[in-house]
């Protein structure tokens, strides 16, 4: 039977996604009747921005690093990074911690698969839209606006730092959603953490998939137990 594990988060990228992922892993946990063992430390998301922008992955582990010690120090069992943006140097930080990384985007590609999706649209970061959530989706298409990255990847940039959303940017991203249906996505998969903040409480009128949900679900079941690293 496994074992309850000590969850820690690498947070603060942006903060209103850390917010989010808080609520939803304590509830997730609370809904099992179980206690939540959990520590959040913060990196920088302006430091993130940078070195995502310019690839510099080796250079953003190295960020992490101290982060993932501390978190470590604390107690924790394994670690997790509450941004899918923050995944562009996964393998180069996995190489660095001295914890177990839970990843976001590998649980994402079977979730798709059982529910029988065959072509996803994504929004996120620029990285996460241009590189189809890093080339890692095997079974299921990932399709994107290559003609409207640059728009969308700054807009969700500014969101995620202002860790608000005005009707206007809400807005858009509600009709890209609908302009990746129209290209023939089944799904709209909100591939960057922050996303929360345009789609929470809205019926855009076509299927919806939180990232956050899936890497939280896989999360809140190694928390209590009823599942392992």
């Amino acid at each position: 039977m496994p074992q309850s594990l000590h969850i820690g988060l690498i947070g603060g990228i942006g903060p209103a996604a850390t917010v989010v992922y808080y609520q939803r892993l304590c509830a997730a946990v609370a809904k099992a009747g179980q206690p939540l063992n959990l520590t959040i430390v913060q990196a920088d998301i302006r430091t993130l921005i940078r070195t995502n922008t310019n690839d510099l992955r080796q250079e953003q582990a190295e960020a992490y690093a101290p982060l993932l010690h501390r978190l470590k120090a604390a107690g924790c069992d394994c670690a997790a990074i509450t941004s899918l943006g923050g995944h562009f140097c996964f393998a180069e930080t996995e190489a660095l911690s001295p914890l177990p990384l839970v990843s976001a985007i590998a649980p994402l590609d079977d979730y798709f698969a059982s529910e029988g999706i065959g072509a996803v649209g994504l929004l996120g970061t620029r990285v996460v839209m241009r590189t189809g959530l890093y080339g890692q989706l095997r079974k299921t298409e990932a399709l994107a606006l290559t003609d409207r990255i640059d728009e969308l990847g700054q807009l969700y940039q500014d969101m995620a730092v202002a860790g608000t959303c005005d009707p206007g940017t809400r807005a858009t991203f509600l009709e890209a959603g609908r302009q990746l249906v129209d290209r023939g996505a089944e799904a709209v998969v909100l591939a960057g953490t922050d996303l929360n903040l345009a789609f929470d409480g809205q019926d855009p009128g076509y299927r919806v998939i939180d990232a956050l949900d899936v890497h939280v679900a896989l999360l809140a079941d190694l928390a209590t137990g009823r599942a392992a690293l």
